[in-house]
This record gives structure tokens, C-alpha cells and sequence, in this order.
């Protein structure tokens, strides 16, 4: 069997780290696609990264290109092509401008890679992943957003900060759109299997909700001329590891619900299974009232983003 091929549509800062990790992990090789007048980036990426690879002793190789043909054959298509945040703006001021790039994506990878599984990291991603879905027609299961996993890694590392703890005794979840509204679950959020409520006082865990909410904005304000890069990266590709290898990691993606929590033909936060069969399984989880109501919150938030999607 030959390696996997990851398809990587948009070489800026997300891109490039994306392909980096790819090629780290062993994942596949890469195929770093941008528009012609960003040639000579993607193709220097690729060719640094390559020389990178033989002090590490890498065997996968990326390709920078700006050919769409040269995504053909994708096992996976992730996508962050797109004009990133500056200070002062929300995700969803960008849906104008990112909808039509949005759109020539979208087709370009129904002809080329139409089996392959994608992850959009776009903004403003609940939007951008429904436009892409339904401009393609591909099948539920193979088309998500990766949003909730960078969310729950921002909150992970704030309650690891708070508490004086490694991070990896970190137990949460982040439900909901990739907005200010999105849920942070402290009912469910635990250290070592200790509730996190017993160990923080409730002014503190209210200071940790909102900067999770406000996590991408407070990266904006800091790089002022763009958005998170590191982080996003790191999430995506821990969805295409799961889905490449079959690891059947349950993930909070951005998925296509059909009736759960209440839901229905939205693209949304919350925990799924993501394995060889893409999305394979939504969970759902026992909210009380003030989490149901912050959900619901959630959801009308991206309901009215996604009603001024103009296909």
C-alpha cells in the first residue's frame, strides 16, 4: 500500500503548520495548494520542509502547487483558505469575503477529491462548512469543521493554569458554534477525576468560560495582523489522524445533525466518533437547563450566520 495523500487547500500560517505536523507524524505525503500568486510560498514551504525532513528522517514529501488537478486522489482535504481575522473583527465579518473563496474550493475539490474526507478550519466555520456541503453534495460523514477541539485544548490549558496542574489530568469539552457563545461544559470538566467545580472557586471558573470564549479574539488582538495558527493546526490533524489511522477518537467537530440535541441541518459543536468511516457517530450528552439554554444560545447564534449564506 502506498502512503496516504493529505490535501491542504490554503499555505498561510495554518497551512504550513498543518503540512509540518502531517510530515512529522507520518501521516502522508502533501500537497500544499494555494492560488497562483502564492506559488512561490507554497512551493518554498515545501521545499524547506522537504530539507527538513533529512535531518529528522522523514519519508513523507510535501508539494507545493497552485494546479487543483494536484489535489486528485486526496485521502483527506483540510481547508484553511481564507482571509484571517484582524483586531476589531468577528468571524462572521468574514463570511462575505470567505464564501465566494469558499465556493471555488468547494468545487474544485467535488471534481478532484470527491472521496476524500474534509476539515474545514474556515471562517466563520459553522457557516463555511455548511456552504461547503451543501455546494458539494458530499455525504455527511465525510464533511466536518474543526472547531471544538481547539476550543476544549484552549480551556484545557486555562483550567491546567488555574488549578497548578499537568494538563494532562485535564478532563472537558467545549459544545457549540466556533463563536462567543459556545459551551463550555464545567459540570462535566474534571482534574485526575476530581469535578473541577470542587477545585475552583465560581469566580474563577467564570473567568475561564469567558476567556475560552474570547481565546481566538485574544490571539488576534496579540498577532494583530492574523489569527492562531499553532493550535488550529495541532486540532485539525488530530482529526485526520483519527480518521487516516481508525483510531475512532471522540472528538467535539462541527457536525452534521439530524435531530440530535434537538438540531437538525446544521453543522454544530459536539462530541463524535471519527474513525475510517469519517463522522461514524454523534453523542449526545444530558444537559441541565442552564447548559441546555447556553446550547440553544449557541445555535441561534449560528443559525442566523448561516441563514445569510447566499449559495
Amino acid at each position: 500500500m502506498g502512503r496516504k495523500k493529505i490535501g491542504l487547500i490554503g499555505g498561510g500560517q495554518i497551512g504550513g503548520n498543518l503540512a509540518l505536523l502531517a510530515m512529522q507524524k507520518n501521516l502522508g505525503d502533501v500537497v500544499l495548494y494555494d492560488i497562483p500568486a502564492a506559488e512561490g510560498l507554497v512551493k518554498g514551504k515545501a521545499l524547506d520542509m522537504n530539507q527538513l525532513a533529512a535531518v529528522d528522517g522523514y519519508d513523507c514529501r510535501i508539494t507545493g502547487s497552485t494546479d487543483p488537478k494536484d489535489l486528485a486522489g486526496s485521502d483527506v482535504i483540510i481547508i484553511t483558505a481564507g482571509v484571517p481575522r484582524k483586531p476589531g473583527m468577528s468571524r462572521e465579518d468574514l463570511l462575505d469575503i470567505n464564501l465566494k473563496i469558499m465556493k471555488d474550493v468547494a468545487a474544485n475539490v467535488k471534481q478532484h477529491a470527491p472521496r476524500a474526507f474534509v476539515i474545514n478550519i474556515a471562517n466563520p466555520l459553522d457557516a463555511m462548512v455548511y456552504a461547503f456541503h451543501k455546494i458539494t453534495g458530499f455525504s455527511k460523514n465525510m464533511v466536518c469543521g474543526m472547531a471544538g477541539v481547539l476550543d476544549t485544548a484552549r480551556f484545557k490549558f486555562f483550567v491546567a493554569e488555574a488549578v497548578g496542574c499537568s494538563i494532562r489530568d485535564v478532563e472537558a469539552l467545549v459544545l457549540g458554534g466556533h463563536g462567543d457563545d459556545m459551551v463550555p461544559l464545567l459540570r462535566q470538566a474534571s482534574v485526575g477525576g476530581v469535578p473541577l467545580t470542587k477545585l475552583l472557586p465560581k469566580d474563577k471558573l467564570d473567568a475561564i468560560v469567558d476567556r475560552t470564549r474570547k481565546g481566538g479574539g485574544e490571539l488576534v488582538a496579540l498577532y494583530k495582523t492574523g489569527s492562531a495558527y499553532f493550535a488550529p493546526a495541532a486540532a485539525a490533524i488530530a482529526m485526520a489522524e483519527s480518521y487516516l489511522l481508525d483510531r475512532k477518537r471522540v472528538l467535539p467537530v462541527a457536525a452534521m445533525l439530524e435531530g440530535e440535541y434537538g438540531i437538525n441541518g446544521y453543522f454544530f459543536g459536539v462530541p463524535a466518533t471519527i474513525g475510517a468511516g469519517g463522522v461514524e457517530k454523534v453523542h449526545v450528552i444530558d444537559l441541565d437547563e442552564n447548559e441546555q439554554q447556553m446550547l440553544n444560545k449557541s445555535f441561534e447564534s449560528v443559525k442566523k450566520t448561516v441563514s445569510e449564506v447566499k449559495l
